[in-house]
This record gives structure tokens, C-alpha cells and sequence, in this order.
């Protein structure tokens, strides 16, 4: 099964398939925790230059009409796609978030710090 949208503003397709997904239509996709519940929104995803895997999802989680976000990145291996949700599923729930590594929208985030890249994958490995 195949589906395309032609984007007229770029002239560029966007296909998805039934395994392969275009990064512009994750972002935006729903996350929810364990409990089923809704915990935030994909707000985009950083990919490894050298394997070309996907290493993180960055979850927008919180504040009001977009102001006072916080943002989070989940190793991708957490996020599991659930067809009847029509999100993402990762097995923590929004409690257990509040206190995950994250950065705040205004702030910049050193994806090159190798400290905060093991302080990211120490606390899910915890619930991985």
C-alpha cells in the first residue's frame, strides 16, 4: 500500500508506505504514555549522520498555545507506532516524564554534549 501528497509549496512528494513514514508527518504525531493517555506531541526527530537511524524523538510536553514548552527527547527504540491510537506508545506515563531530562523551548540543546546524551539513556533505560 502506497500513498502520495504532492506538496504544492514545495513541489516535493511526501510517500508513506505501511513501514516508511516521511519525518514531516511524524512531527505533530501524538504520544501516549503507558496508561494510554496522551502525554505530548512529536515535536521532531534527530537522526544519526554516520548510521542514518533515528536516535531521538524530541516530545513537546506542556505550556500554553505554545509558550512555555518544554521539550524532551526520547530514544526512538522507546516509541512504538499504534494503529488504533494513531500515535505513539512509549511505557512511561506523563509523571514519570516531568522529571526526564529536557530542555525548554528558548533554550539550546548541545546534542554533541555526551554527558546529556548518557543522562538521556540512563533514565529510560530504567523503563526501556
Amino acid at each position: 500500500m502506497r500513498t502520495q501528497d504532492t506538496s504544492s509549496d514545495r513541489g516535493l512528494p511526501r510517500d508513506e508506505t505501511a513501514n516508511l513514514i516521511a519525518s514531516d508527518k511524524v512531527e505533530g504525531t501524538p504520544v501516549f504514555g503507558i496508561d494510554g493517555k496522551k502525554i505530548g506531541r512529536i515535536e521532531n526527530v534527530m537522526i544519526d549522520k554516520m548510521s542514518g537511524q533515528v536516535a531521538y524523538a524530541v516530545l513537546s510536553f506542556g505550556g500554553f498555545l505554545g509558550v512555555g514548552t518544554d521539550h524532551y527527547p526520547l530514544p526512538w527504540s522507546m516509541l512504538k507506532y499504534d494503529e488504533n491510537m494513531g500515535g505513539y506508545v512509549v511505557t512511561i506515563t506523563k509523571d514519570q516524564l516531568k522529571n526526564a531530562p529536557k530542555f525548554h523551548e528558548d533554550e539550546d540543546f548541545d546534542w554533541s554534549d555526551r554527558e546529556r546524551g548518557e543522562q538521556i539513556e540512563s533514565y529510560y533505560m530504567v523503563m526501556m
